[in-house]
Order: structure tokens, then C-alpha cells, then sequence
């Protein structure tokens, strides 16, 4: 594995040229360019019932009670319970409830190993870039966080270190309409 310079991974993100890599970076940016020319560029085929299969998938898990599965009882958390039981008993006690919405938790997941700090900036926060941070995972250089979204289709980008807005490289993506990328993500 080539771990390579900063600037040479600007070049394979497509924010510097050739040309503007420095005279000492140009090899190593053509070895980098070599490589990512060798990647298999096929476009991957899906089956066409996979859409219908994970939407069963995630609604047979929706309706599992995976509260139970994680519960561990400890003596902090009867306070919690006994407050929500007040908020349920309130909530059952409303002349009319209104309808719940369905919701997916999503795992939003970036390699970034250079980076100090990332964020998540999307519809589901109106685009604010602080709403949303990542944290460092197990592994070194990954950052990760999860949410609860409502479910439907929502624009995303990672923001790398307050500054490099990113698109998710594991979805697909649509032109933001400011010369950007944003990635999309169906539930």
C-alpha cells in the first residue's frame, strides 16, 4: 500500500493538475494516475429485485424490537425509563395522536486519514456543516456516525475539516448545481 503525499491525493480528487503538483510530486502523481487508470471502471450490474428485497429487509427490522436486544439493566438507567414511561403515559393520554413517521437508522461512514475533523452536512440538517460530526472509529483514519432519518431520499456531503465538502465515495451522486457533487441516499 503507497501512502501518498497530500498534494497527490488532491490530484486524485481532482482539485490540483499534474502541472500544479510541485516538480518533486509529478512522479509520484503519475504513479498515482498509472494506478487509478488500472482500476476496473465496469459499471456493476444489480439485480433488479434488490431494491424490493432490502426494503423488505429493513422493514422486517423495523418491526423487530431491537430496544430488547440491547438493553443491559444498570442502576443509572432506571431514571431514564421511569421518565419515559411519564412521557408515554402523557402520550397516551392525548385526545389525538398524530401519525408516526417512518424512520431508518444510517450509518454514514468516510475514510479520511489525514483529516483533523469531519461533519455531515445534509438536507436532513438544512446543509449546516457544525449539525452533524463524526467521530473516529477502531479503525485509523475512519470516521463514522449514525442517524435516525425520516425515511425517503436525502443529499448529503461529508465536510472535511471545515473546509473540503466531499461526496459519500459508497453512494451515488447528483450535480449540486454549484459545480459540486452530492450524495444521495434512498430510504
Amino acid at each position: 500500500m503507497t501512502d501518498f503525499h497530500p498534494q497527490v491525493k488532491q490530484l486524485l480528487d481532482g482539485e490540483l493538475t499534474l502541472a500544479q503538483l510541485p516538480p518533486e510530486l509529478r512522479a509520484q502523481g503519475e504513479e498515482a494516475l498509472r494506478l487509478l487508470a488500472a482500476v476496473d471502471r465496469e459499471p456493476v450490474t444489480l439485480p433488479a429485485t434488490l431494491d424490493a428485497r432490502v426494503l423488505a429487509e429493513l422493514r422486517r427490522r423495523a418491526e423487530t424490537p431491537s430496544f430488547w436486544r440491547r438493553l443491559r439493566l444498570r442502576p443509572w438507567t432506571l431514571v431514564p425509563a421511569f421518565a419515559a414511561g411519564a412521557a408515554l403515559a402523557l402520550l397516551l393520554s392525548s385526545p389525538a395522536p398524530t401519525p408516526a413517521t417512518s424512520t431508518v437508522t444510517v450509518r454514514f461512514v468516510l475514510f479520511a486519514p489525514e483529516a483533523q475533523q469531519v461533519t455531515l452536512a445534509g438536507t436532513f440538517n438544512q446543509w449546516d456543516a457544525a449539525a452533524t460530526p463524526l467521530v473516529r472509529t477502531g479503525a485509523p483514519g475512519v470516521w463514522a456516525a449514525t442517524l435516525i432519518l425520516p425515511a425517503g431520499q436525502h443529499q448529503y456531503a461529508f465536510v472535511v475539516d471545515g473546509a473540503r465538502w466531499v461526496p459519500d465515495p459508497a453512494a451515488p451522486a447528483v450535480d449540486d448545481g454549484f459545480g459540486r457533487r452530492n450524495s444521495v441516499l434512498s430510504l
